[in-house]
């Protein structure tokens, strides 16, 4: 396996930047996901890394050695679409080989390989079948396999569970994860799904109009991102963001008025922000809970807020509510049973100041207070 670089790389079409100025390092054996909004540049990313396209500038290191202008064929990379492009006329056997068949490989060694990567996706007994007779699962199965059987130090994969169902997704991920311990392989994965994201990932990268926004752990990026939009854009149910101004400071926390007047506490350090400066309070849906009344409860802060629908998960409970003053809707996940109020119901809602992110006016995040006091910067532990 081996190690990926990648230094200054940009990307034009036309007049229009696709990828600027990306810096990025991926250590040998870690499965990294990309993840932004369409069009921001991920899979132009993988394909520059493929060989597939050039990139107008930066260099491009795979295993330490510069790959710039090498053919894709001696890079050392093998990559699954999202299509899964597998011959119909083939078994499926003969798809997981074909490409090391056109390379001269002897057919003893190529039945064995293609053995041993069935066995490890659990398909050894469709490997006399076409793609035809096979779910939409099985076949990505051995479209993964065909990408194992190459033997390749970095693996590529561009949405590859896009077109399964949930439970398909589900079961899939499960492999892809078992099969990355199992190979110890560097892994790059995009994906639009954000439990794809924050459970396959030891590390993902946000990209943003064709630049890094922020690259960590998932639990970094999730408890400490560096702005708004990486704290809006990560999570199965995004961020609640509520907008409000700096009222002061006390201590170790920061007290934010919002529109309707209600001013609430937030273990964040804005000495930077002057006071009345314009803010946003980010809460995640799980750190939002039913207040017992409109007072203080338990050191927290409560806002007013209506009712507008409960959806019901089985497990959990989404809740929308409308906070007085404030136009977008806000999320509260509990537990499912808890006895939320109907539709239309007036309730005050609270959070504990220690889970409350703030952003400035250009959208950077605020250092959070940990709790022994210190103030650490986002992003970093």
């Amino acid at each position: 396996m081996a190690s990926v670089r990648l230094q200054g790389m940009t990307k034009w079409y036309g007049d229009q930047p696709v990828l600027q100025d990306i810096e990025l390092e991926i250590a040998d054996g870690e499965f990294v996901v990309l993840v932004g909004p369409s069009g921001c540049g991920k899979s132009t990313l993988l394909r520059i890394l493929a060989g597939l396209e050039d990139a107008d500038a930066g260099l491009v290191e795979i295993g330490g050695q510069p790959c710039n202008g090498v053919e894709p064929a001696r890079r050392g990379i093998a990559m699954v679409f999202q299509n899964y492009a597998l011959y119909p006329h083939m078994t499926v056997a003969g798809n997981m080989g074909f490409a090391l068949r056109l390379a001269g490989v002897p057919r003893a060694e190529i039945a064995q390989r293609v053995k041993r990567a069935a066995a490890a996706l659990q398909i050894g007994h469709l490997l006399a079948r076409r793609p035809a007779e096979l779910s939409g699962g099985q076949r990505q199965r051995v479209a993964i396999g065909r990408a194992i059987v190459r033997q390749p130090e970095v693996f590529l994969f561009d949405e590859p569970l896009s077109n399964l169902d949930t439970a398909l997704r589900g079961q899939t991920r499960v492999e892809l994860a078992r099969l990355h311990r199992e190979l110890g392989a560097t892994m790059l994965y995009v994906t639009h799904d954000q439990v794809e994201a924050m459970t396959l990932g030891q590390k993902i990268v946000v990209l943003n109009g064709g630049r890094v926004e922020q690259a960590g752990t998932p639990l970094e990026l999730y408890e400490r991102p560096v702005n708004r939009f990486v704290a809006g854009f990560l999570g199965a149910q995004r961020m609640n963001f509520l907008p409000g101004m700096l009222a002061g400071e006390e201590g170790a926390t920061t007290h934010v008025r919002l529109p309707g007047g209600a001013v609430v506490q937030v273990a964040a350090d804005a000495t930077r922000a002057a006071p009345g400066a314009p803010v946003s309070l980010g809460i995640r849906p799980e750190h939002l809970r039913l207040a017992a009344d409109a007072r203080t409860v338990d050191g927290g802060a409560t806002v007013a807020a209506t009712v507008s629908l409960v959806e019901y998960l089985g497990e959990a409970s989404i809740v929308h509510v409308q906070v007085d003053g404030v136009p977008e809707m806000l999320a509260l996940k509990c537990r499912a049973g808890a006895g939320w109020p109907e539709p239309g119901a007036r309730v005050a809602l609270d959070f504990d100041p220690a889970h409350g992110h703030l952003f400035d006016a250009e959208g950077l995040a605020l250092p959070r207070v940990l709790p022994d006091g210190g103030a650490g910067a986002p992003g970093v532990q």
